[in-house]
């Protein structure tokens, strides 16, 4: 397929099937970065009442870095990966201090953000300021493997970077990528999963009964009641205390919580 044909056949799909999501609504480039945070690794309809309730709560950047963190915390409850958050507000606290607040366009000084990779730099970049930034993610790839790539296996992202700048269009990049997210979640549906056929596929691993698990129902513990004895968090838990030490160090090496002695307390700076 050639680009004037693919870039027709995206826009067709999104005149008639455009979704639509609280961050499309907005030009604010902080509620557009909290929402690309939210959206990493979290599907659209568990973050659009998370999205809602922690702007309502948090409405500027200000009021994020200012937040305790354990009310950071508990409005990410149901999001998972809460390092997410805990990145979010530190990102927060370093606009305040260097940029007085205000998020900047350009995608070098994102990345320098706490917790901002370069395809969340790229996406605020463009979703904000309408910047022709080219990036990748799940449903792109999808598009980009089903309309030039049908019979291959194994193919890399360094094989459709290319592709993805060259398809850009001149206006209106902000939409093209919507129109892109939308047309790759509507195959996801619709055919077996391009992506597997992608040389990064990875299938996520089981999260009953994983580390991860028990890190996020550690936090839950912590956001309900911020202080614990370590033998009463383990009873609670009904986790093995080999187990429970090694989540707690974890937690505490990544800025979490504070460890003394007995006691386990929620990171409260």
């Amino acid at each position: 397929m050639d680009i004037v044909s693919f870039r027709q056949t995206v826009w067709d799909f999104y005149r008639s099937h455009e979704r639509v999501f609280p961050w499309r609504q907005t030009r604010d480039p902080y509620a557009i970065l909290v929402s690309e945070i939210m959206l990493q690794q979290t599907q659209t309809d568990r973050v659009v009442p998370k999205y809602e309730a922690w702007l309502a709560a948090f409405p500027t950047v200000r009021a994020l870095a200012e937040a305790p963190v354990a009310e950071v915390l508990r409005l990410w409850q149901g999001l998972g990966y809460n390092r997410r958050a805990l990145n979010l507000q530190k990102a927060a606290q370093v606009l305040q201090a260097s940029y007085s607040g205000i998020i900047p366009a350009d995608v070098e000084e994102l990345v320098k953000l706490p917790g901002i990779g370069p395809y969340t730099a790229a996406a605020v970049s463009t979703f904000a300021f309408d910047q022709p930034n080219v990036f990748i993610e799940t449903n792109i790839r999808r598009v980009f493997l089903h309309a030039f790539f049908p019979d291959q296996e194994d193919v890399s992202d360094k094989q459709l970077m290319p592709l993805i700048g060259e398809a850009i269009p001149k206006q209106n990049v902000r939409d093209w990528y919507y129109a892109l997210m939308d047309y790759g979640a509507a195959l996801a549906k619709s055919l077996p999963n391009p992506n597997r056929r992608s040389r990064h596929y990875t299938k996520q691993s089981a999260f009953e009964g994983s580390n991860r698990q028990l890190r996020g129902r550690i936090l839950k513990s912590l956001v309900e009641r911020p202080v614990w004895a370590l033998s009463e968090l383990g009873l609670t838990l009904q986790v093995e205390k080999e187990r429970l030490t090694a989540a707690l160090e974890a937690l505490r090496v990544e800025g979490f919580l504070d460890i003394e002695d007995t006691q386990v307390s929620i990171r409260n700076h």
